[in-house]
């Protein structure tokens, strides 16, 4: 709550504020999608989130609405988003974790790593954006495929995502910013959070 603030001429006016943390956990895909609109809208970068492939089973008609009863996923999703930026594919996915000591791999599913792999292998830029610790972290795909390569751990350690990967923050404008770091990526600087 705020109150008595001072105005010139001695004016005083008194206010309350209800503070409200309801979006304290932002939807790591909500502000990402933030960013590519906003991108899109200014002519920096076509990045769109990718729809998951479903196949519908039943559908249930009732006051001029449509409502999926019964869906399939027709083959397993890839990565969330992909798209072009500077003449350069791009895809990369949103991962969360509660987990405050490391992300595990667990989340990360076995296609996505070998589409992970496929895309690096093809020139294209990939990437992982993780939420851990309240901070987000873009993870480039070579620097997790060599993790992968060389660790048989089960999860990667928060302090490897922050000595490896960039750190990246929310903009009230552009939501999660990541393209400096894809800027980055393209010029093949891996330097340590220099965003």
């Amino acid at each position: 709550m705020v109150s008595g603030l001072q105005y010139p001429n001695n004016i005083q006016k008194n206010y309350s504020k209800n503070v409200s943390y309801s979006n304290r956990g932002m939807d790591l895909e909500k502000i990402i999608e933030e960013a590519n609109i906003y991108y899109r809208e200014n002519d920096i970068a076509y990045i769109f989130k990718k729809p998951t492939p479903i196949g519908i089973v039943k559908v249930v008609y009732n006051n001029k609405e449509r409502r999926i009863k019964d869906a399939f996923y027709k083959t397993p999703s890839t990565l969330d988003f992909n798209g072009l930026y500077k003449g350069k594919y791009i895809e990369f996915d949103a991962k969360e974790t509660t987990n405050k000591t490391s992300f595990p791999l667990s989340n990360i599913h076995e296609h996505q790593i070998k589409h992970i792999i496929n895309i690096n292998n093809h020139g294209g830029i990939v990437f992982l954006i993780i939420s851990i610790n309240s901070e987000y972290y873009l993870l480039p795909g070579q620097i997790l495929i060599d993790f992968l390569n060389r660790e048989t751990r089960k999860s990667i350690p928060y302090l490897f995502i922050k000595e490896n990967g960039y750190i990246l923050k929310y903009n009230y404008l552009k939501g999660l910013d990541y393209i400096n770091v894809v800027d980055k990526l393209i010029g093949g600087s891996y330097e340590k959070n220099a965003n």
